[in-house]
């Protein structure tokens, strides 16, 4: 599938931005413009299937997702950015679309989530019910935390959120439960930044395995899961020299 993309700036360096899941190509305005602002950057936001004003489909699977990126994105990336949902197909897009580099912000590499014995089946049958009672305490504990947006920004969020076919989020759920991303060397220089919740979508021992496989770690405990919504100029900061 063909996404739609935003396209931000217009220099000699092509940088994709993979949102997550609820997200749009629209609310990585703030840091694509700040990333474009040099004048060395193209920047290049998705709308996965979906989400957006990219189609909606019959089917959600994590590999469908990954093809369209590959569809989509040119093929003469300097790097690639996906963040959460974005940064789980990142990592499985990346031996195909070989950008220079590869950047990572709390991307869902494994969830806290059941996935063997009765109770994981029992969770999995009611997922219905039981995923967004856990989807609940996890906001109320902070994650995806809104009170630091602007004004602008929720405005761009709640339309992001009205317009992505929800239908998806039980299967991505499943899917990245049953099938986290493995530690293990990457075809390109890559980095992954933690927030403050990052624990959550990357657990231990998963940070240590990945630095010592050659993966470069590191942390922004000063904001939440959202990263640049709750502070563009500190998520470019940390990630500026690898861009």
């Amino acid at each position: 599938m063909k996404l739609h993309t935003i396209t931000t700036g217009d220099g000699p360096k092509k940088v994709a931005l993979v949102h997550g899941i609820g997200a749009s190509a629209e609310l990585w305005g703030s840091l694509a413009e700040r990333i474009a602002a040099s004048g060395e950057y193209t920047a290049i936001a998705v709308d996965l299937r979906g989400h957006g004003e990219s189609p909606r489909a019959q089917s959600y699977r994590l590999g469908e997702f990954v093809d369209d990126l590959i569809e989509t994105l040119p093929g003469d990336l300097h790097s690639a950015v996906g963040h959460s949902l974005g940064g789980a197909l990142l990592v499985r897009a990346v031996p195909r679309l070989l950008p220079h580099r590869a950047i990572y912000l709390d991307p869902g590499f494994k969830l806290g989530l059941p996935s063997e014995g009765a109770g994981a089946r029992v969770f999995w049958a009611l997922s219905g019910v039981t995923l967004p009672l856990v989807m609940l305490a996890s906001a109320a504990t902070g994650t995806g935390d809104s009170k630091r947006y602007s004004e602008a920004t929720r405005v761009l969020d709640k339309r992001a959120k009205r317009r992505f076919d929800k239908k998806m989020t039980v299967g991505i759920f499943d899917q990245i439960t049953h099938a986290p991303t493995a530690s293990a060397a990457s075809v390109v220089p890559s980095t992954l930044v933690l927030s403050a919740e990052g624990k959550a979508v990357v657990p231990a021992p998963i940070p240590a395995e990945l630095e010592a496989l050659g993966w470069d770690v590191r942390q922004l405990p000063q904001v939440g899961h959202p990263f640049w919504l709750h502070d563009a100029d500190a998520t470019l900061g940390a990630i500026r020299d690898v861009l």
